[in-house]
């Protein structure tokens, strides 16, 4: 056999009524809590200074020439970015600020590479340039100006005079073998006799 209990009509009503009141204060509460927690927030002028100063870094590096895509999107995030500080908005401000420097990083490293490829690109031609030239000038022997007497200018083959016969060493022996000085062969004269060398 089964019971069913009821419950009197009185306390279910007041049991409705205490939950309506408990979830509008509740929702208030939250409310109450996410205003203060927006307000809290404060301006982000770190961020939008930095912002602005690698948006300047960028310009100067030479982004509107070699990166004007990533660039565009660095100002258009930071103007976004000064619209939400005008409207106090500074969460919003915070992120189109991070989002503006990023970008405007971006831009800068890119138009710095771009401009080393375009110095590389430069010295490359240049290169090919005076290749060109060299191999289309003719062949011309190269005279020397006699040194003037006492300058220590380096002579050339034709101004050296050959070695006295003293300094030449005997021609090796016929049969190949390996013989050490001073066994079979006459010290030179101008040697010492002290056995230094």
């Amino acid at each position: 056999m089964v019971h069913i209990f009821s419950r009197p009509p009185g306390r279910i009503r007041r049991f409705g009524r205490a939950a309506g009141r408990l979830s509008l204060s509740l929702s208030l509460g939250l409310a109450l809590l996410a205003l203060a927690g927006c307000a809290s927030v404060p301006p982000p002028d770190a961020s939008m200074n930095q912002a602005q100063a690698l948006l300047q870094s960028a310009r100067d590096a030479g982004a509107a020439d070699y990166d004007p895509v990533d660039l565009g999107f660095a100002q258009n995030k930071f103007q976004q970015a000064q619209t939400a500080m005008a409207a106090r908005k500074y969460a919003d401000a915070a992120n189109l600020a991070e989002e503006a420097r990023a970008d405007a990083e971006l831009a800068r490293v890119r138009a710095r590479l771009g401009s080393a490829r375009a110095q590389i690109q430069s010295k490359a031609d240049e290169n090919s340039r005076l290749r060109q030239q060299t191999e289309q000038a003719p062949a011309q022997p190269a005279s020397a100006p006699a040194p003037a007497p006492g300058s220590s200018a380096p002579a050339t083959l034709e101004d050296m005079p050959a070695p006295s016969a003293s300094v030449l060493s005997a021609p090796l022996p016929q049969d190949g073998g390996f013989q050490p000085q001073g066994q079979d062969q006459d010290p030179a004269p101008d040697q010492n006799q002290g056995g230094q060398r």
